[in-house]
């Protein structure tokens, strides 16, 4: 699996800040969906920031949105007492 990080464009903080989150973020959270889903809001944040916002696919909208929807429910939750 980790062979595939080869091929990563370093040079880019668009692709590799939000591939390095992905990667760090799955061992220590013990979770592939934290990870992946740190890379998808990090990704997307990244290019609203640097002004691309219109490069990206209404479906990473989405599912960057829905990984912010997943990340919030338990804290809203425990604020709620529910």
């Amino acid at each position: 699996m980790m062979t595939q990080v080869v091929g990563i464009d370093w040079s880019d903080m668009e692709i590799a800040f939000p591939a390095f989150l992905t990667i760090v973020l799955m061992p220590f959270t013990y979770s592939i969906t934290a990870g992946i889903g740190a890379g998808f809001i990090t990704y997307v944040l990244l290019k609203v920031a640097r002004g691309k916002a219109r490069s990206l696919h209404p479906l990473m909208w989405v599912v960057a949105l829905l990984f912010v929807v997943y990340f919030t429910l338990a804290p809203i939750r425990e604020l709620l007492g529910v």
